[in-house]
């Protein structure tokens, strides 16, 4: 049997070693702020990659920063909608939410996918807290409706967009040392809930807790072009022409325009990336190569 440092231990030590020291620079800089995390995606669905996330959560926290976690759960949401014999429509990426849509969304994001990925987070030595835009009065949403050049105004029910956000309630979690676990469910003035798009919900956050990072994960290597080629490094000014240019269509609307907004109202940095990768997450915050797709606000 080897002893503990023999020959054939060295490389890959000394390898780790150097992963370790790379990883110091953005722990010294990170240290103290807000890192609010959009989790979706295969991430949420591959037991692997959700042990590997949780873990990684719980690392940044360890290391001092804040980890703000926002959830999605469609395709748990559409699971239980078939199940129900009830079929999913999309509007520009939108979910069409009637009353009996509203219910099961509460149920999936309120309930199981949010007591679950506390659970996970819990599991891996973290003290996370669930929460949806109803506690405290945390979240205050209003009705969305969807503009469209052939019917203009487009209602599509319980569809909201986020009015103002309450930072107290995250405020008072961080200080206990606690994660929390946010979904994306709003209440209106009247008492309506609204169902609201997760990435929506954590470019919104990002700003109004002025995090250093808003980090999105997704099922695609990040921003492609028109060849399929990785683009990173971008400004508000380039994407906008990506957009015009079609490149950037369906389901990455809504995810470029509230990394837009986040990264054009005080997000230093918004990170697209891709959630398919062990420890994605870790990797785009502490290593030199990161990911994904960078957006700076400049």
């Amino acid at each position: 049997m080897n002893a503990p440092h023999s020959p054939s231990h060295k490389p890959q030590a000394a390898e780790k070693a150097r992963i370790l020291g790379e990883a110091l620079p953005y722990i010294q800089r990170f240290h103290g702020k807000t890192i609010v995390v959009k989790y979706g995606g295969n991430a949420m669905t591959d037991e692997v990659l959700k042990a590997d996330f949780a873990r990684d959560v719980v690392l940044l926290k360890l290391v001092g920063m804040n980890p703000v976690v926002v959830h999605g759960g469609g395709p748990q949401i559409e699971e239980l909608l078939s199940r129900l014999g009830k079929k999913g429509e999309f509007v520009q990426g939108m979910r069409v939410t009637d009353h009996e849509t509203m219910d099961v969304v509460e149920m999936v994001l309120g309930g199981h996918v949010n007591k679950e990925v506390v659970e996970l987070i819990n599991q891996a030595g973290g003290k996370a807290v669930g929460l949806t835009g109803q506690d405290g009065a945390f979240i205050r949403a209003k009705k969305m409706l969807i503009s469209s050049k052939e019917n203009g105004q487009v209602d599509i029910g319980q569809v909201g967009e986020v009015e103002s956000i309450d930072p107290a309630v995250i405020a008072a979690l961080e200080q206990g040392g606690f994660i929390p676990v946010v979904a994306p469910i709003g209440t209106g003035a009247d008492g309506t809930t609204y169902n609201i798009n997760a990435d929506l919900v954590a470019g919104k956050l990002a700003e109004i807790l002025r995090a250093e990072k808003l980090v999105v994960m997704t099922n695609t290597p990040g921003v492609l072009d028109k060849t399929g080629k990785l683009l990173t490094g971008l400004t508000p000014k380039k994407i906008d022409g990506l957009v015009e240019q079609g490149v950037i269509s369906g389901g990455m609307l809504p995810k470029i325009g509230s990394a837009l907004d986040a990264a054009r109202n005080g997000v230093k940095s918004v990170h697209i990336i891709d959630g398919r990768i062990p420890h994605a997450l870790l990797l785009e915050v502490l290593t030199d190569e990161g990911v994904g797709t960078l957006i700076k606000s400049k």
